[in-house]
């Protein structure tokens, strides 16, 4: 077919031909055989079907259960990027990394990664509008960051998010196979310990060489507060977390390592909650136990109910470089109020150092 199809629109062409034994349907076989670097999803190509974009040998079809041959010639009408509905506004980012293809955030605890009905600006995705600018070059059609992972607001540390539908495609995989590594440090309540009785009976607890806590339950939206999860014995989803204690304050207090091989919504708050082990500042899982103040230096109770928010730190982020194939790492230092929380803990009177170190 000519070129009219494509200047007609204004828009860029994508042409290729329908290798051997396509499926039965257009959606598939196009999802099957157009290039790869295009990082078209079936979904967006379902979408530019019914527009009218997909043209098979110089006929516009617009049925996705249409069946095409092999050999069979098909140009896709590709739209400029739309503008996105969200405002892009100046907030000061922490980037720790960024190429064409992604950028890695050390956010701050309080802000919230994506407009809601409740916090429709000064999130994480109108600052990136506004940084990235014009290098986005559209995830699903729209000139937007591809959030793939998110983290509370009152949790600060690394997430990463994709500038292109090529690497959204490549990092989501990655995450739904359960293959990036996320590590996690907490401040909470109590210190896990495997000679506890009481962990050894509790559902979906158990430990692992090391004295590693493995928690294993399927996670839900609570039955009656719908803003918290809530483990249940079915009909959920599966979550696994486990935990690692690093440091331990007068056995009232523990600074753990959570790891996540699952990632759902309020996993590890809810996970550490569920062993007896909530985090310390938590307003939703029960984070304002009054400490035993005779356990700890002078201070550190007092340091601990006022710590303002849930004590939880994304401290590093693994996973593969969704177009080049590099394997990434990236470690952020705690933020100000968890070193000067740790400081308290073990009795110190001076400020922790700067330079991050736990």
């Amino acid at each position: 077919m000519g070129s009219d199809f494509g200047s007609d629109m204004g828009q860029d062409l994508l042409g290729f031909r329908i290798g051997a034994d396509p499926p039965p349907r257009l959606d598939r076989a196009l999802a099957r055989d157009a290039p790869e670097a295009a990082a078209l999803s079936r979904t967006r190509l379902a979408r530019l079907i019914e527009e009218g974009a997909v043209c098979v040998n110089g006929a516009v079809v617009r049925d996705a259960r249409a069946r095409v041959a092999e050999g069979d010639r098909v140009d896709i009408a590709l739209p400029p990027a739309r503008e996105s509905h969200m405002e892009a506004q100046a907030i000061a980012l922490d980037v720790v990394f960024e190429d064409d293809a992604l950028i890695v955030i050390d956010k701050p605890a309080g802000m919230v990664v994506h407009p809601a009905p409740g916090s429709p600006e000064g999130t994480l995705v109108n600052a990136l509008l506004h940084h990235c600018g014009e290098r986005l070059s559209g995830v699903g059609g729209a000139r937007r960051p591809g959030i793939v992972h998110r983290i509370d607001k009152d949790t600060s540390g690394l997430l990463v998010v994709a500038k292109t539908d090529a690497a959204h495609q490549g990092l989501a995989a990655q995450f739904a196979a359960h293959s990036v590594e996320r590590a996690y440090l907490a401040v909470v309540h109590g210190v896990p310990d495997a000679g506890d009785p009481r962990l050894r009976r509790l559902a979906g607890v158990t430990f692992e060489p090391g004295g590693v806590l493995r928690i294993a339950t399927e996670l839900a939206r609570h039955r009656t507060d719908r803003q918290r999860q809530a483990v249940v014995a079915g009909g959920g989803r599966r979550a696994v977390t486990r935990a690692r204690v690093i440091e331990s304050f007068g056995g009232a207090v523990a600074l753990v390592e959570c790891r996540l091989e699952t990632g759902r919504t309020h996993q590890i708050r809810v996970h550490m909650a569920h062993a007896g082990h909530g985090l310390i500042g938590d307003p939703v899982y029960g984070g304002h136990r009054r400490l035993p103040a005779r356990a700890l230096p002078p201070g550190a109770a007092e340091a601990a109910a006022a710590f303002p928010r849930q004590a939880l730190h994304a401290r590093s982020l693994g996973f593969i470089h969704p177009t080049s194939g590099e394997r990434l790492r990236f470690d952020a230092a705690l933020p100000q109020d968890m070193r000067a929380l740790l400081a308290a803990l073990r009795g110190f009177d001076d400020k922790p150092s700067e330079n991050g170190e736990f």
